[in-house]
């Protein structure tokens, strides 16, 4: 996952500095030592580490930290709030005309940054927000860009706009803000074609489409894995055609959050969004003190709780209470649950939110708490609906098939039906004090932990 290489290696610097009662300047010295080879190593360009440590030693070889009660949370506080600077200290929200006007995004990068798809996320995003875009394919050069975009706005129900490969870029974008002009779209976003390498001819072709359209905001979509290459793709779009923000795709692969880290301060742009992975709804806000805060280990609950708040549906979650609390609860509601679970990003990606995962999560095998997930809902789904919707119906038979379909040992269905009675039980027992609450996810942490060990699910 993005940034877990470097936040496991600050973690364990400062649980050492915390270790001590009070701390001398030698020992300040050696944990900012660590500090400084944990960013390099993070591809953190090499004068911005410098900078970085020299402020915090500035600030944190002070009387107030070694007089202090908790000398190493102030340390701690000081790398934290220099983080959150270097990252640009607040939110850049991308910012829209009034409804009765068109705006327009022009997405730039190079070839294989994610930017297709990305032009996409953002369509989607906006359009949950009561806009009306229109997605415009602007590469002429790769017809299979055209079809990516084309499949991604039928998948969003967005209205696509493309005038094959033989029309220049900018002609595209003159007809398109024409169209959305005659049909009444407010947000025109151009996907524009990329390159392997910076060149000449790009740069010219986007200066193009720039002077065609009354150009908003433009977007450079940059591959977070690429460390500190992305920092220069960045100040090199940035000088040749201007850029007003930046948004870093593929968070979610094995990325030493190098990008993260030194975009805005190489360049002046703010990181917009992150892409935390493939479907259509992975992008999410950038907000520089939170990401200083994961990158730390402290967590993310304010972002888990924006994402719960936007993917879930509460009424469902009501109505799974009211359920629970009365014993009727059956296996569409909790295979309801589970899908409102992955939607939030899975055990791993709701653990990795919450502060001070990062340690306690070691040993424990997410993958496999993944993986056993998958395998009680392909039970469920070899369920018939009436098997479904009344738990009761279960016999030697019906499990036999259900194993059958879902490619499990019937151990595994006896298993899942027994935990299943078990938490109807218990959740009817408990139902007076039920009332009022807003849902949660049935069966996690209903024993000493979310992944099976002395009850609960087997996930």
């Amino acid at each position: 996952m993005a940034f877990e290489s470097l936040s496991d290696r600050l973690s364990d610097i400062f649980q050492n500095l915390s270790g001590k009662g009070k701390l001398s300047e030698e020992d300040v010295n050696l944990a900012l030592k660590e500090v400084r080879m944990a960013l390099l190593e993070a591809d953190v360009n090499f004068k911005l580490v410098k900078d970085f440590i020299a402020k915090v030693k500035e600030s944190a070889i002070g009387e107030e930290v070694f007089s202090s009660l908790s000398p190493a949370q102030t340390v701690i506080k000081i790398v934290r709030d220099e983080l959150t600077k270097m990252m640009g200290e607040e939110n850049t929200e991308l910012k829209l005309r009034p409804q009765s006007e068109i705006t327009v995004l022009m997405m730039v990068g190079l070839q294989g940054a994610g930017k297709t798809t990305t032009a996409a996320k953002l369509a989607g995003k906006f359009q949950k927000q009561h806009r009306k875009p229109l997605l415009v394919a602007c590469d002429i050069y790769r017809p299979a860009a055209i079809e990516q975009l084309r499949v991604n706005a039928e998948k969003l129900s967005i209205p696509f706009f493309s005038l094959g490969n033989q029309v220049k870029p900018e002609e595209i974008a003159k007809k398109a803000y024409e169209e959305a002009k005659a049909k009444g779209y407010n947000l025109l976003i151009l996907d524009t074609a990329g390159r392997l390498q910076i060149d000449d001819a790009l740069m010219e072709e986007l200066k193009r489409m720039k002077s065609a359209v009354p150009v908003d905001w433009t977007i450079l979509t940059v591959d977070a894995m690429t460390g500190q290459e992305a920092v220069n793709v960045a100040e090199s779009f940035s000088k040749e055609v201007g850029v007003n923000g930046v948004i870093l795709s593929k968070c979610d692969g094995d990325t030493r959050g190098g990008a993260a880290l030194s975009i805005k301060a190489m360049t002046g742009q703010p990181i917009l969004y992150l892409g935390m992975g493939e479907k259509l709804s992975d992008l999410e806000p950038f907000y520089p003190d939170r990401m200083a805060g994961r990158i730390l280990g402290m967590g993310d609950v304010l972002s888990l709780i924006e994402k719960a708040q936007s993917e879930m549906d509460e009424e469902k979650a009501k109505e799974s209470v009211r359920k629970l609390s009365k014993g009727q609860f059956n296996y569409d509601d909790f295979l309801d649950q589970m899908n409102q679970l992955q939607k939030l990003g899975g055990i791993a990606g709701i653990l990795k939110m919450l502060p001070g995962m990062n340690k306690a999560m070691q040993g424990i095998d997410l993958e496999d708490s993944e993986k056993k997930m998958k395998q009680v809902k392909s039970m469920i789904q070899s369920m018939t609906f009436k098997e479904r919707a009344n738990p009761k119906l279960m016999n030697p038979s019906r499990k036999k098939r259900i194993a059958q379909g879902a490619g499990v040992d019937i151990a595994e269905v006896n298993k899942l039906v027994k935990q299943f009675e078990e938490m109807q039980k218990m959740m009817k027992q408990f139902g007076g004090s039920m009332k009022g609450k807003h849902g949660g996810f049935p069966g996690m942490g209903m024993g000493k932990n979310p992944f099976g060990r002395g009850g609960g699910f087997p996930f």
